[in-house]
Parts: structure tokens; C-alpha cells; sequence
């Protein structure tokens, strides 16, 4: 009987020989009845190199070390939303919280990386009254739309917020440089995947791989800003093919980055203004998975939600006069987000909207430990 170290060896070599591909690995796998007996009939066959086996095995040490979880496509923890694809990756890596796996409710936010103040603004908000509707919200962790999905994710349920992050990298190869605080805050309380080798670094033809992934692991994406040739197109695209629903934020027709958006709701995409337009559709389109995953979260005493309604209206948007009295309660050497809700006699979750709102406009940064710091 093969052990589990044997078993992902196996799948690792097979995937990463050369000229295999997920669809060619799993056509060598059912030829030949399984993984193992398929990488003793690859050297007979013309046109494959096989990976070496000891890199193989050194990789399922490494990824043990750093405490990396190496799922196959056969283990009961293997997304099942990805099993549908014809190019499901055959191992995925995994860092941080596995449960989130298991949410059935989920919606990628994807956008542009040089996107507006206010298009970060408006991705986070909606993240933020997603994940406090039991909404898992995962992208790709690019700087501008993606990031701002995660950071707004985070900030809910009383910044215990879960997102999945899905790289174009080596799982232990935060991507860019500038998100490694952020990578390390998402391995702490959601969840990393990468479908690449340890130690991969970024290279262009990885991203689209990765984007398949994004739109596959969710009910439906939105797109925020994207210029037309924007690679969050690509993710819409292939949520479209795979029978998703689509939504987008409209925007001023002169503005690059709403080209993308405008054209897809031309199309027949969801116009979205805030997160309830979102969550009615997927209450009519979803309501079974949506009652049991209240069901679950209310039995595992989860946050109550927050009326989505608050994050929509222009109201709830700090004026200049909140933000300077919000920021004094926030030293530039960090302080812990309990204190500054006693400090300021809010709620945790009036604090939580302010403290998102501040690090959008720039002028905060979450820190380990649930701490935030003015940024000098």
C-alpha cells in the first residue's frame, strides 16, 4: 500500500515532466490506470522527459517543512468546484485555513492593478459586506483591485475575515514584493493557493493559468475596473465558459479602466452599485447553499451579520472631521484594534468600516496581531 508521501511524489513527478500538462496527465492516468504505473510507461513514450524523482521527493519534504499542504486531485480535501474544470490542476498547494475550501458561497473580485482610489474603495467595501454575508471572496492578490478584495475581506467579521488568495507563483513566493505583508496576513487568517512548484517566481504565462482557478473556485466574478485588455477579462471569460455569473461596476465612459466593465454589462453582465446587488443574486440563484451556510455559521457562533445596506450608502463614508478624530486613536508606532474601539466608544464594526476606510485612503496600515499604525 503506498503512503501518502509516495502517492504526491508521484503526482508531482508526473505533472511536472516534461510536456504534461493537467489535461496530458490525467489522458497518461486513465491510459495507464493510475499515476504510478503511468511514469514507468513514460520513458517508452517519444516526446517526455520525466521530472526527477528525487526533486519529486525533496518537494513534498520542503512543502511539509514550511508546513505547506499538498493536495491531489483524489484528496477529500481537493476543492470541488475545480473538478469540473477539464484542466484542474492535479496538486494544489495550500497555506493557512483549509476550511475556507469548504465554504459553498464565494464570488471572485478581480480588477485592475492600477486601479483608483475609488475603484480600490469600492472592491474592498464590497468585500467587506460579502464576508459579513457569509460570503468567501477570493482574487489573485495583484496589487490594486485584488489586493483591496483581500484587505476589505479581512476587515470583516471584525477583521477575522476569510479570503483565499490564488497565485501565479510559487506558493512560497509572495507576488508583488510589496504584498508580503499582506500575503502573510491572508496565510494567517484565510487561505494561499498555488498550483506551482515550490520556489517559482513570476513569470506572464502563469497568470492566465492562475486566473482559471480564481473563476472556477467561485459561484461568480466581479470585475471592478479593467482596461479592454485587461487579464481580468480573461478570469470573466472563463467563469462565463463555466457557467458563472457575471457581474461589473459601471464607469464614467472616458476612463480606461471602465471600459472593461461597461462592455461586459453591454453583454449581459450584472450591473452592480453595491453588495446587495450581488447577494440577490445569489439568494435566487444559490438559496439552498446560502441557508446552510447560515445554518453553519450560526452554529459555529459565528459574527452576526451587517445590514449590507449600511456599506451602500454614501452616509456610512467617513466625512474629514470622523477620519481625524478616528486617526488620533491610531499611533504611528501601531496599536492594537480592541483599544481603539474602547478608546472611541464605536462598535466593532462602525470601527472596522472606519479602519478600512482609512487604509484605502492610504493613510493606515494593518499590522500582525490584529494591530493597525498611522503611516508616517
Amino acid at each position: 500500500m503506498q503512503n501518502k508521501e509516495e502517492h504526491l511524489a508521484d503526482w508531482i513527478q508526473l505533472i511536472n515532466s516534461e510536456n504534461v500538462g493537467p489535461i496530458t496527465f490525467y489522458k497518461l492516468k486513465n491510459r495507464f490506470g493510475s499515476v504510478g504505473e503511468a511514469l514507468k510507461a513514460l520513458p517508452k513514450l517519444q516526446k517526455f522527459q520525466l521530472f526527477p524523482r528525487g526533486k519529486a521527493e525533496l518537494e513534498v519534504e520542503l512543502a511539509c517543512k514550511k508546513h505547506i499542504s499538498l493536495l491531489s486531485f483524489e484528496d477529500p480535501d481537493y476543492p470541488e468546484n475545480l473538478k469540473c474544470l477539464e484542466d484542474a490542476p492535479p496538486v494544489l498547494y495550500a497555506l493557512g485555513k483549509k476550511e475556507c475550501l469548504k465554504n459553498p458561497l464565494s464570488l471572485s473580485i478581480v480588477g485592475a492593478r492600477n486601479a483608483s482610489i475609488n475603484g480600490r474603495k469600492t472592491a474592498a467595501r464590497i468585500a467587506f459586506d460579502l464576508t459579513n454575508n457569509h460570503v468567501l471572496v477570493v482574487s489573485g492578490m495583484a496589487r490594486g483591485i485584488d489586493s483591496s478584495a483581500h484587505k476589505g475581506a479581512m476587515y470583516a467579521n471584525q477583521q477575522h475575515g476569510q479570503t483565499i488568495a490564488v497565485l501565479g507563483t510559487g506558493i512560497d513566493v509572495p507576488y508583488p514584493k510589496e504584498n508580503t505583508d499582506l500575503y502573510e496576513q491572508i496565510a494567517s487568517q484565510g487561505l494561499i493557493l498555488s498550483e506551482f512548484l515550490l520556489g517559482t517566481t513570476a513569470q506572464p504565462n502563469n497568470f492566465p493559468r492562475r486566473n482559471r482557478i480564481v473563476a472556477a473556485l467561485t459561484l461568480g466574478t466581479l470585475v471592478v475596473e479593467a482596461s479592454s485588455a485587461s487579464g481580468s477579462l480573461i478570469t470573466a471569460r472563463l467563469a462565463l465558459e463555466q457557467g458563472k455569473d457575471i457581474f461589473a461596476i459601471p464607469g464614467a465612459p472616458n476612463d480606461s479602466r471602465a471600459a472593461g466593465p461597461n462592455k461586459l454589462i453591454k453583454d449581459g453582465a450584472v450591473l452592480v452599485e453595491n453588495a446587495d446587488d450581488i447577494l440577490s443574486v445569489l439568494a435566487l440563484n444559490n438559496s439552498a447553499e446560502l441557508k446552510k451556510q447560515i445554518h453553519l455559521s450560526n452554529r459555529q457562533k459565528e459574527l452576526p451579520l451587517i445590514d449590507s445596506s449600511a456599506l451602500a450608502k454614501p452616509e456610512t463614508l467617513l466625512n474629514s472631521a470622523e477620519k481625524t478624530k478616528m486617526i488620533d486613536y491610531i499611533s504611528f508606532d501601531g496599536v492594537y484594534v480592541d483599544e481603539v474601539i474602547r478608546a472611541s466608544g464605536k462598535s466593532a464594526s462602525e470601527v472596522a468600516l472606519d479602519l478600512l476606510e482609512l487604509e484605502m485612503s492610504g493613510q493606515i496600515v494593518r499590522q500582525a496581531g490584529n494591530k493597525v499604525a498611522r503611516i508616517k
